[in-house]
């Protein structure tokens, strides 16, 4: 069985295409989906990529979390399917309510791009099941609407539950709280985060090592994770 992960498209995504790259060298089937339909093409995962959908009007995220497709991208939240929002996707998610907490304006007021440390806190989810608590992997990140934020007490149920999935290392690029890099829910189904992992799956192309330049692939660990995740839940 090969496993189809379906790449939504929203106007104003520009990640669109590397995150069906990655799925691709992941060794799925990467599916386009698009924003105004309400078919998910029998995918087993679903990715929310990375851009400026609807120009990020009122608020990063918050017209796309009511585009038509999130119907049922609500629908396949709630019976399991795996399903990563990246930057943009990330503040889908939680405009969505399918993660908790926001997403605001970086504290330095500036769009940033680094290769980014970070340390995965939860390797229990459908996207992380390839890493081990604690290990330390370095993504890319570009973003101006990075800062996580949250009430006191989402703040101290998302540390207190485990939904922590990633932790920004060495600096905190964008005034998240607790150096907060990515979420998951209570079922580890859905993941978000602001770092894109779909730029960290080639030698050529990705984060500079110690042992080349452009040589890290930490992300391809996130899209073998999917694709163990559907396998072990089709056995």
């Amino acid at each position: 069985m090969t496993t189809r992960i379906g790449v939504i498209t929203f106007p104003g995504s520009l990640d669109d295409r590397d995150a069906q790259r990655a799925i691709r060298l992941a060794g799925a089937e990467p599916v386009a989906l698009w924003h105004g339909e309400h078919d998910l093409r029998s995918v087993d995962a679903l990715v929310l990529p990375g851009g400026f959908s609807y120009g990020d009007y009122l608020r990063a995220g918050a017209i796309a979390a009511f585009a038509p497709i999130m119907a049922e991208v609500k629908d396949a939240a709630a019976k399991g399917m795996p399903i990563l929002g990246i930057c943009n996707g990330f503040q889908m998610l939680v405009e969505a309510h399918l993660l908790p907490g926001g997403l605001i304006r970086n504290a330095h007021q500036q769009f940033i791009r680094r290769d980014q440390r970070l340390r995965v806190e939860n390797a229990s989810t459908a996207w992380t099941s390839a890493f081990d608590e604690g290990d330390e992997i370095v993504i890319p990140l570009k973003n101006a609407d990075g800062g996580y934020i949250a009430d006191a007490e989402t703040l101290a149920r998302v540390n207190g539950e485990g939904l922590v999935a990633f932790r920004y290392l060495g600096v905190n690029p964008n005034g998240s709280l607790d150096d907060i890099a990515g979420l998951t829910n209570e079922r580890g189904n859905v993941v978000g985060l602001m770092p894109h992992p779909e730029h960290a799956v080639e030698p050529g192309f990705g984060p500079g090592t110690s042992v080349a330049m452009r040589s890290g692939v930490d992300g391809l660990g996130f899209f073998t994770s999917a694709i163990s995740a559907v396998v072990a839940a089709a056995a």
